[in-house]
């Protein structure tokens, strides 16, 4: 049975919303389509202000993706300590940082091509 492909903007809003729900700062798009050594589409990119609410995004962008999409990471890397998590949705990988850990690898500056869209928190 083939795997049904999802919708990049789809995804993305799901997982938008699943950041916004746990109150999820500082939520950055960098579109790397444009990128030819680009390992995927996008990164979205977050932070949060503990390890409890990093693994609560985490958790909240999981969930929604789950309900709406049927849709599951191919992989997550680093619940265990919750400073960086990464979930990696094959065409989207996701970034959710604690907001030292995120200003110290300031990983949109390595990302330095990509166009780079900033989502304004609705709280």
């Amino acid at each position: 049975m083939a795997k049904k492909t999802i919708n990049n903007d789809v995804l993305l809003a799901n997982i938008i919303k699943g950041i916004e729900e746990v109150k999820g700062n500082d939520i950055d798009i960098l579109d790397l389509r444009e990128i030819d050594t680009a390992v995927c589409d996008y990164f979205v990119v977050c932070n949060g202000n503990s390890n409890t609410q990093v693994n609560a995004i985490v958790n909240s962008i999981q969930k929604v993706v789950s309900k709406e999409l049927k849709d599951k990471p191919w992989h997550v890397e680093g619940s265990d300590n919750a400073e960086w998590v990464l979930m990696d949705y094959v065409s989207i990988v996701v970034h959710v940082f604690q907001k030292h850990i995120r200003e110290y690898y300031n990983i949109e500056s390595l990302w330095g091509d990509a166009k780079i869209t900033k989502i304004e928190n609705k709280y």
